[in-house]
């Protein structure tokens, strides 16, 4: 086989990669990767480490393995060859030149006076530095899923070899409440039972800029304060984008993050946004923010909702019966917090009031506390939308015709119903032609099939979605 095959066979399956991955993952973990071989229906690729194969096949193997399918057949394989590839540049962390380290750190006052620590309070007496991590925020309780794999996956490797990994900075991103806080710290604590010597600190950036407004405010203090935080090992930083608009603020973290990085000790940062949407913040940080791992946490899916509810519930010593821990995962779908806040309100209301959990409460409450949304949706509002998005008339949507578009547009809409309302499988396949709940559950996996593949369908789906949302 010649070398343009294997190689567009190979390009082929990373475009599909690309369309559902998020950029810094396809640049980690697919860019360093080469095809070298195709045997009749087997690729083989080359990948810089062992940890790559474990990584992929891990994580990424549903993905490759139907791109892979799409373009070799059903007998599709994947072979992997170890080897440093050549024409690749390794993965390295950008360092300052020696110049700019040399001008901008500050020298070490002399050791043998005592410097302060932010995190006592003046007048009682100085323990060992506190970590500051919530004992509660570890890996066992962080549930994984789609939305926070490469995140919760870089956190792992970050705790087994702290400052080593191509991972530092690891700069978390995502909206409010989907787990930022939580893996950080969870990085924190892993840390820290794997090497207790190591000094661990995590600390707010709020909190970070009133300890360096305090040390502005006292001779000796800010020098005192910048050296304290030059002795961390492992610094987590919480909420990065507060830091905007503060240039002195910024100014004494610079400091502070070149030191550590320069000496190969581990920061964390989180922020609501990614470096690049960052407003009020230099230039200089920003690009410093991106020498290691961009890292997403998106909105938790239906399959990880539903896994969340059940942990909690299980850590709280409640059974939910099945019908309502699926209900409140395809009503609550914000995020992380949401999800716990309705959960805590409905275990109250039933131990407060001495009623069982069901249906009829977990549906009282919710209409309370989440805004009305997938509640008003109708299956007939959806086939509608769906029939007007592709110009479909209505009696050939309901028909037995095996037209292609027709059925394309039929498992759209079941697919539809089944997330954004509370009828059954059956009561959907009635619905649609009468058909039945075994039709329905294949064309779910169908369309969810296809999301992961085909980008095209992707977007067919996305715009009807936001035309069935109220406005």
């Amino acid at each position: 086989m010649s070398e343009a095959s294997y190689t567009t066979v190979w390009n082929n399956c990373l475009q599909i990669v690309k369309d559902n991955i998020p950029p810094q993952s396809f640049k980690t973990w697919f860019e360093p990767i080469k095809a070298v071989k195709l045997t009749g229906s087997i690729l083989t690729i080359a990948v810089p480490t062992h940890f790559f194969i474990e990584f992929l096949e891990e994580y990424y193997i549903d993905l490759i393995s139907k791109a892979l399918k799409r373009e070799l057949g059903r007998d599709a394989k994947l072979e992997y060859n170890v080897k440093v590839i050549s024409n690749e540049k390794p993965v390295q962390i950008p360092h300052q030149s020696t110049a700019e380290i040399t001008n901008k750190t500050l020298p070490f006052p002399n050791q043998a006076r005592q410097i302060a620590n932010p995190f006592v309070i003046p007048g009682l007496q100085q323990l060992k530095i506190d970590p500051q991590l919530n004992p509660h925020f570890s890996f066992e309780n962080f549930i994984e899923g789609e939305c926070n794999r490469l995140a919760r996956s870089a956190g792992l490797t970050i705790a087994s070899n702290p400052g080593s990994s191509a991972f530092n900075p690891l700069f978390l991103y995502g909206g409010s409440g989907l787990g930022k806080t939580h893996l950080a710290q969870a990085i924190g604590i892993n840390i820290k039972e794997r090497f207790p010597d190591k000094i661990v600190l995590y600390v707010s950036a709020n909190r970070f800029q009133t300890q360096f407004m305090d040390a502005v405010n006292v001779k000796n203090k800010l020098t005192d304060f910048l050296h304290f935080y030059q002795m961390i090992d492992v610094l987590i930083i919480d909420d990065v984008q507060e830091f905007a608009g503060k240039s002195g603020t910024q100014n004494a973290f610079f400091h502070i993050f070149s030191h550590l990085h320069n000496l190969g000790k581990q920061l964390i940062l989180t922020s609501d946004k990614p470096p690049v949407d960052l407003q009020d913040l230099e230039q200089r940080l920003l690009s410093r923010f991106k020498w290691g791992l961009l890292a997403e946490l998106r909105q938790p899916d239906y399959q990880t909702r539903m896994a969340i509810i059940r942990a909690k519930c299980y850590n709280d010593g409640v059974t939910l019966p099945e019908e309502v821990v699926s209900y409140l995962a395809s009503r609550v779908t914000t995020n992380i917090r949401e999800i716990e806040g309705t959960l805590n309100s409905l275990l109250a209301q039933a131990i407060f009031n001495n009623k069982t959990i069901d249906m009829e409460l977990a549906e009282s409450l919710t209409e309370k506390i989440v805004s009305r949304n997938r509640n008003e949706l109708t299956i007939d509002e959806i086939q509608k939308t769906v029939c007007e998005y592709f110009k479909i008339n209505t009696e050939l949507f309901l028909s037995s015709s095996r037209k292609r578009e027709l059925v394309q547009a039929r498992q759209i809409a079941m697919f539809l119903s089944r997330n954004l309302t509370n009828n059954s499988l059956a009561t959907i396949g009635s619905q649609t032609g009468g058909r039945d709940h075994a039709t329905v559950l294949h064309a779910y996996n169908t369309v969810c099939d296809l999301i992961d593949t085909d980008r095209s369908f992707r977007k067919y789906v996305t715009d009807i979605e936001k035309k069935l949302k109220p406005q």
